[in-house]
């Protein structure tokens, strides 16, 4: 098991155990990470999660640190890698409580993920502020573990904007009723795919192909040759970011010619752009936000500032407004008590890159884009739910 300190303010440190009995205001506030730096989903991990935390953790310790108790102490973020593997993950966790005794913890990526540690997040009473989890079962996750809370929309949520837009290009004449859909094998593919089997026919949608594969397929060609074969109006797929890229690259080999063309996790990630160009224009996938805000471009300007990255057009905005609400919570209660934090998260509104952020009776925030589109190197929110700034999605005109 790997462990590495992301961020340490060293200089306040030294002075805490350089001068005995100096008071230990200045001791850092420790955060517990546990992250994919390799394995399946580390990619998705290097795009939305670990840049942010980056981007944070030096713009809270630049500024001395979280105030708290009319001090500033600076934050330190201790990280394991689990290898995307689940078992690694749990136990992982378990020591950063147990052992690190870190202050708090930075949700994990993946549904997944976040599901499996939440019994050890709440046993030690940590606020879970999810973002890469995406359910149906946010009421009785959150009735069983109340301080677990979710930001990035319901398994529902995401499948009636992905309904809608297939709709609203069916009614302006892009589309049929034909819909060729496939998922990947894990909580969060089946859960979608259960979902839009059932939203899909209820909009008046065929769907003519229907497949699901494992986690880590190492060749997705004959998942969308059996696509192509059905002749489709749209393709729909429930995928992670490897196989987004490999479906992608294989609708372009294949020429599967769709006027719509989704792909889930990763399709809003700059790399994405990057391996495919102008290819992908007109491509729907996860996500989008709205580029044009003051906040939003102000966030892109210093995420690429300090990490040397963009950050995607979806997820990466989200989870750094999570630690917003983290930070603000801690701050807010004036404490680092784990259940007064918790109780300030419910009780509060948020200011975030995002807009505001305030939770439901069920920890739920009910604000985001579900549906985006890549739009001359953007991609931009087609469909969403509470944010009201999402713009009409338009035919996508094959693969060059």
């Amino acid at each position: 098991m790997y462990r590495r300190i992301l961020a340490c303010a060293t200089a306040a440190l030294a002075l805490s155990f350089a001068v005995p009995g100096a008071s230990n205001a200045q001791d850092p506030i420790k955060f517990g990470m546990v992250a994919h730096l390799s394995g399946p989903l580390a990619g998705g991990e290097a795009v939305t999660h670990l840049p942010n935390v980056q981007l944070w953790a030096e713009e809270v310790n630049a500024k001395g640190g979280l105030m708290v108790g009319g001090e500033r102490r600076p934050i330190e973020v201790v990280q394991y890698d689990d290898k995307t593997n689940p078992a690694e993950h749990i136990k992982a966790v378990q020591r950063l409580a147990t052992q690190d005794e870190v202050d708090f913890m930075i949700a994990p990526y993946g549904t997944g993920f976040n599901i499996a540690a939440a019994p050890i997040y709440a046993k030690h009473k940590y606020p879970m502020v999810a973002v890469t989890a995406i359910t149906d079962e946010i009421h009785e996750l959150t009735a069983k573990f109340p301080n677990m809370f979710f930001t990035l929309g319901s398994t529902t949520g995401f499948v009636e904007g992905a309904t809608r837009t297939l709709e609203k290009l069916r009614s302006d004449g892009v589309i049929g009723n034909k819909v060729a859909m496939v998922n990947v094998a894990d909580a969060f593919g089946i859960e979608l795919a259960d979902v839009a089997r059932e939203k899909f026919a209820s909009a008046g949608f065929e769907i003519v192909y229907d497949k699901s594969y494992p986690l880590g397929t190492p060749d997705l060609s004959p998942v969308v040759k059996g696509a192509k074969a059905a002749a489709p109006d749209a393709f729909v797929a429930w995928s992670y970011p490897p196989d987004t890229f490999a479906l992608t690259e294989q609708a372009i080999i294949e020429d599967l010619d769709v006027k719509a063309f989704y792909t889930a996790v990763a399709t809003a990630f700059p790399a994405y752009a990057g391996k495919f160009g102008g290819a992908i224009e007109g491509n729907l996938g996860a996500g989008g936000v709205n580029p044009e805000t003051s906040a939003m471009k102000a966030y892109r300007k210093r995420h690429q500032d300090v990490t040397g990255k963009a950050p995607d057009f979806w997820a990466s905005a989200t989870y750094y407004s999570a630690l917003q609400v983290l930070q603000q919570a801690i701050e807010g209660a004036d404490t680092t008590d784990r259940a007064a934090v918790t109780e300030y998260i419910k009780n509060n509104a948020f200011d975030t890159v995002i807009g505001t952020i305030e939770f439901d009776a069920h920890n739920n925030s009910e604000r985001y884009w579900s549906v985006g589109q890549w739009r001359n190197g953007k991609f931009v929110a087609v469909a969403d739910t509470g944010m009201g700034d999402s713009v009409a999605p338009v035919a996508k005109k094959g693969w060059k």
